[in-house]
């Protein structure tokens, strides 16, 4: 394991697969935009080395994993000044792990080629139970031969594994686990307050349909949080409506509509306007408050 791993990026999500890295026995030096984050520490109290700069995670690294929020990020940690092309060595793969969509991930592949850089758009789910338990599931494009040579990296993050086909693949199957996803949480906040309509204990119910016909990550994992209105982020509602964002960018060409991914963006939002503005920082799990009108929650 004398690979060299950078990891640009130490949110909610970064930070733990970063830790799980140095755990596996592999050299981390990490970087984060905003420092004094828990990320961080989660990295730090792992092993892993906390940089101050791109260029000083990168100019050693043989593998450089990125976990950020959006397409503007991506790009300017990747292409902007002082970015990983420009200080990262040549055929160094860069392996990222964030949600920008099929288009960003092509062209950016693309301009990586030109400074004789690998890469392979690589997103995740899982949220953050599956980061620090190690058990995501990754789905990736790019060229088979440099899927096989950081396969065993990405067995430490994750359970199921999966090369999708070439650069943007990856994108193309979460943007489709991002649509499952939201109305997944549709579905589970409208039978939380059918639950409660009826006097039925919340709990009892995700209990009993966790193991039937209508069982879901969602179910089990967000179902108790709702039922004990615990909106703390594992996933925020801000990243989900990026997401269905791009997801709607890819439908405009073809001019097909998706009624469900409507109804889970505007429930998304009316959570969003809440709390001044704030509620977007809260997990996705948040949806119910629309259901409930609720207003700012000590949650």
């Amino acid at each position: 394991m004398h690979q060299q791993i950078a990891f640009l990026g130490l949110g909610v999500m970064g930070g733990p697969m970063a830790a799980n890295l140095v755990r596996g026995g592999y050299s981390v030096k990490a970087w984060n935009r905003t420092p004094k984050r828990p990320g961080i520490e989660v990295a730090a109290n792992a092993g892993a080395t906390i940089v101050s700069s791109i260029g000083e995670a990168v100019e050693t690294a043989d593998i450089i994993f990125l976990c950020l929020s959006d397409v503007p990020d991506v790009e300017q940690v990747i292409l902007g000044s002082r970015g990983v092309a420009e200080s990262a060595k040549p055929g160094a793969i860069l392996i990222d792990t964030s949600t920008i969509g099929p288009d960003a991930a092509r062209q950016i592949g693309a301009e990586l080629k030109k400074h004789n850089l690998r890469f392979l758009d690589a997103p995740i789910s899982g949220g953050d139970i599956g980061a620090k338990n190690g058990t995501l599931t990754i789905m990736v494009g790019g060229e088979q031969q440099d899927f096989q040579e950081i396969k065993p990296l990405l067995e430490v993050l994750g359970k199921t594994i999966r090369l999708c086909g070439p650069v943007g693949s990856g994108q193309g199957v979460k943007l489709c686990n991002q649509v499952l996803a939201a109305v997944h949480m549709v579905a589970l906040c409208e039978a939380m307050q059918l639950a409660r309509q009826q006097g039925i204990d919340p709990n009892l119910m995700v209990e009993v349909c966790s193991t039937g016909a209508a069982g879901s990550w969602a179910l089990s994992n967000l179902g108790p949080k709702i039922a004990e209105s615990d909106y703390r982020p594992g996933f925020m509602i801000k990243h989900i409506i990026k997401d269905l964002r791009l997801v709607q960018a890819s439908l405009n060409s073809s001019g097909q509509e998706l009624p469900g991914l409507a109804m889970a963006q505007s429930l998304f939002k009316t959570v969003q306007a809440m709390d001044n503005g704030a509620g977007g920082e809260q997990g996705t799990q948040a949806m119910i408050r629309a259901y409930q009108g609720k207003q700012p929650s000590d949650s």
